[in-house]
Parts: C-alpha cells; sequence; structure tokens
C-alpha cells in the first residue's frame, strides 16, 4: 500500500514590518557658544537701539533745557536759555511798575521797585537750567538726565535789589518816626530818693520787619500778570517802655551818700564849658541797677553838634584840633574817680593820649579816662545789692564838677594810693609850619607842649578787713610839642 507521503510543508511566514529610526546624518546641538552668541546679538541689538534712543533724546534736547527742570515752581523742559532770559525780563518789567507807599499814622512815603532797582537775574537763572545734565561728568549728568525724566529738578531764581538803597530808606524813616524812651531820672533829698523827671515810652520803627515785607511783596509780584500800580505797607511801629520806671522808685533801696568824685576846669574856653554842662546833665539823676555794668558812652549817647555839642579842643589823629565835644573827658574823668571812690570794679578805663593839664588842677597824673565813641569807652560794674543813683553837681562859677553816687553802704572800703611818676619825658622842640590860609605875618598856636611821663597807682577795695580786689593802673603819656602856624598869605 502506498502511503501516502505526508509532507510537512513549514508554512512559510515573513517578517513583520518595524518602522525604522528615522535619524539625520548629522545631529544639532545647542552649544554655549551659540547661547552667547545670540546673548552677545541681543545686547548689541539693545545697545545699537539704547543708542540710538540716546540719540534721538539728545538731538531733541539739542541747544534747550533737558525735562524735569523747574524754576520757581515753572516748567522750562525744551525751552533755551534765551527764553528764559525773555521770561524773567518779562517778570522784571511786570514787578518795576509798583510803588510801595509806607504809612504811619498820617505819615507817607513811597518808595518804587524801580528805585530799589528790582530785577530777576534771567541770566543766571538760564545759565543754571541749561547747565543741568551738561556739567561734564558722564556718571553725574546722566544721573541727573534720568532724575529729570523721573522727576524734577526744581531751581529757585534770584530776584536783585539794591540793598544799600532799601537800608538808607528805612534808616531815613526810623530817624523820623523813633523815639527814645525816657527813664526816670531821681535825686536823693532829705534822705529819701524823689522823682525829678517822670517816664516816658518811646517808639521804633521795626526796619527788619519792614524790609521783610518789602522784599517779599516784590518776589510776588514777578508772578502776578497783572501787578497792582501802588501797594501800601503798615510800616511796624512798636512801643519801647523805659528801663526805669516812675512807679518802681520805692525798690531801689538807696539811703545814703557812698563817696563824690571830683575835677577842676579853670581855664577853658566857653565852647568847652558848654560841652561840660551838657554831657553832665545827662548823666545827673541817673540809676545804675544790681549787676549792671555802666557804659559812659551810651548813657552819653551821640556827641556831635546835631545833639548840642559845641566846638573845642579834642586830640585826634595825633593833635590837638578843634571838634565837637571837646570836653566831654572831663566828664568822663570825673565819673571815673567817683566810681573808684565808690568801691565799684572798673571794667574799662582809657588814658589820655598827653597830659592834660586840667586833670591836674586838683589832683596828680594819672587819673583821667579819655572816651571816644566807639574806640573808647568807660566802664564799671555796680558789683553792690542795690542800686546806685548818680547826682551831677556843677559850679561853673568855680569851673568846678562832681558827681555824687548814693546807694546803700555794704561795707567796702576803696583805696587810692597818690600816683608815683615813674619817668618823664622832655617835650620835642616847637614845631613851626608855614599857613598859606593864614595872613603873612600871623602866628597862631594850634597845640600846646606837655611832659610826657609813665604814672602808677594802686586801686584797693576791701570789706571787713579782706581784700575784695586790687588794680594797679600804668598810664603812658606822650611827650607833647607845641604847634605853631605862620600865615603867608599875601
Amino acid at each position: 500500500m502506498i502511503t501516502a507521503e505526508k509532507r510537512m510543508v513549514k508554512k512559510k511566514t515573513t517578517p513583520s514590518k518595524t518602522i525604522p529610526e528615522i535619524l539625520p546624518e548629522k545631529t544639532f546641538r545647542i552649544t554655549i557658544p551659540f547661547i552667547l552668541l545670540l546673548i552677545f546679538a541681543g545686547i548689541i541689538g539693545i545697545g545699537l537701539a539704547a543708542i540710538y534712543r540716546i540719540y534721538q533724546f539728545e538731538q531733541k534736547y539739542s541747544g534747550k533745557i533737558y525735562p524735569g527742570v523747574t524754576i520757581d515752581g515753572i516748567s522750562f523742559e525744551g525751552k533755551t536759555p534765551e527764553d528764559v532770559k525773555n521770561y524773567f525780563q518779562e517778570k522784571t518789567n511786570r514787578v518795576s511798575r509798583t510803588n510801595f507807599t509806607l504809612l504811619y499814622d498820617s505819615k507817607t512815603a513811597t518808595v518804587s521797585a524801580t528805585d530799589l532797582a528790582s530785577s530777576y537775574d534771567g541770566e543766571l537763572a538760564a545759565t543754571q537750567a541749561y547747565s543741568v545734565g551738561r556739567n561734564g561728568n558722564l556718571l553725574g549728568d546722566t544721573y541727573r538726565k534720568w532724575q529729570g525724566i523721573t522727576g524734577r529738578i526744581p531751581l529757585i531764581s534770584l530776584l536783585r535789589y539794591n540793598d544799600g538803597y532799601l537800608n538808607e530808606m528805612l534808616q531815613s524813616l526810623a530817624e523820623g518816626i523813633d523815639v527814645a524812651p525816657q527813664d526816670a531820672l531821681f535825686q536823693f533829698e532829705k534822705g529819701k530818693v524823689t522823682t525829678f523827671r517822670t517816664s516816658s515810652p518811646g517808639k521804633k520803627l521795626d526796619t527788619a520787619k519792614t524790609k521783610d515785607t518789602i522784599v517779599a511783596y516784590l518776589e510776588q509780584l514777578g508772578s502776578n500778570d497783572n501787578p497792582p500800580a501802588s501797594i501800601p505797607v503798615n510800616l511796624p511801629v512798636e512801643p519801647v517802655e523805659p528801663r526805669v520806671t516812675t512807679e518802681n522808685s520805692n525798690q531801689f533801696g538807696i539811703t545814703e551818700l557812698l563817696a563824690v568824685g571830683s575835677s577842676k576846669f579853670a581855664g577853658s574856653i566857653a565852647g568847652r564849658v558848654h560841652n561840660i554842662e551838657l554831657a553832665a546833665s545827662k548823666l545827673n539823676g541817673r540809676l545804675i541797677a544790681p549787676g549792671e555794668t555802666f557804659s559812659f558812652n551810651d548813657a552819653i549817647g551821640d556827641i556831635s553838634a546835631a545833639t548840642g555839642y559845641q566846638p573845642a579842643y579834642i586830640i585826634k589823629e595825633g593833635r590837638t584840633v578843634l571838634g565837637d565835644g571837646g570836653g566831654v573827658c572831663q566828664v568822663s574823668t570825673t565819673l571815673f574817680r567817683a566810681a573808684m571812690k565808690t568801691g565799684l570794679p572798673i571794667v574799662e578805663r582809657n588814658a589820655h593820649a598827653y597830659r592834660v593839664s586840667y586833670y591836674e588842677q586838683d589832683s596828680g597824673p594819672g587819673l583821667d579816662a579819655t572816651v571816644y565813641s566807639p574806640s573808647y569807652d568807660l566802664k564799671f560794674t555796680n558789683d553792690t545789692p542795690n542800686y546806685i543813683l548818680i547826682q551831677t553837681k556843677l559850679d561853673i562859677a568855680n569851673y568846678s564838677l562832681a558827681f555824687e553816687m548814693y546807694g546803700k553802704n555794704d561795707g567796702r572800703k576803696a583805696e587810692i594810693s597818690k600816683p608815683v611818676i615813674l619817668s618823664q619825658m622832655e617835650p620835642p622842640p616847637d614845631l613851626n609850619q608855614d599857613d598859606p590860609t593864614l595872613p603873612k605875618g600871623t602866628v597862631k598856636q594850634v597845640d600846646w607842649k606837655a611832659w610826657g611821663a609813665r604814672v602808677t597807682f594802686d586801686y584797693t577795695v576791701t570789706r571787713g578787713g579782706e581784700e575784695i580786689f586790687k588794680k594797679t593802673y600804668l598810664s603812658n603819656y606822650k611827650p607833647w610839642q607845641a604847634v605853631f602856624l605862620h600865615g603867608t598869605k599875601e
């Protein structure tokens, strides 16, 4: 039997198809150099854009003021320096059209802005505004520009005016308004203090406040498009109370005469006698409070023809010449002696340049005191616990002056030693000078010889045997020559 051959046929299978990996032939990688290149390109791009913007900014403000710059709150961005000058010139023109009418009681005075030479400094304002961001410092200029863009750069204009003219005008006004207060003056009679001149208040123009008011108006006028033709200014006049009033006369504690200082002035010309009387009268009845330092110059005030003084011989610039107030040193010398005899500390005393015969008529040399405001003064302090009263005693017939000092004795005792002349110098020979203003043959003596000397004395004050203070005075008097003028005028 034929068996069929069973053929085993292996089934043929085809492999399944797979999606192959698709890869480029070369792989692209983002590398660090590439990143840096991109960054660099970006920076260059930004930089170029920034440079372009800066270029545009500088072109826009070429010759003009940068953003944010203000003057007196007004923006001047984009304006030229000439614009600024014109603006402030217009402000000046507006200000100059106004007058100020100064009023007090029934008195009036007028001053104009033109009189005061009022003007805004446009040149300075323009220079300052245009210089913002242009000072030549790169970092500083960049910061200022940025500051202006993001905020404000405020500047202030300068208003100029004639300060000297304004001060003189106000001083002239004050002279017509001010009245000095009158202290009460007293005298010691029958063991008590009585009033012989009552006190009265004074008044004084506040010149500083007036000036501030006028300047404030000037500054406001520049911002006003239509300023007024006239501005009234009420002058601030304040009352001034006297230092010593009549009402407090019972509070002084003055009970007795403390000391007397005196001097002689025989041979004085009429003008000198007049000046002695006038100056001495200003001290009569004066009170010096406890702890107060008395100033002779302050008490006497202005010494000139305007206050009633007459020409008499004074020492000035190394010569003896006629001048208003000659003889006032007789008064200061006498008060110096009275203050020492009272035992008061002397704060300032100056000797004369040469020995003056008047001061040695009843005293040795060295007990004089010259005054010449503001350089030389006589000052002493009341260091007692009570007031001291100065009382003048003048005897013109006998050419005698004295000051009585009243107060309350606190037990002090003053001792003034006899002046000692340490050395003397003979006067130089007489000086003869031609004078074309005098007729020929005329001889006029204008200075007198005097011996020079170094003189000293001690001033000692004690209480209960204990020394309070001691001071030694040394006076150096120059030798003085006589001077004769010989006329040469034909």
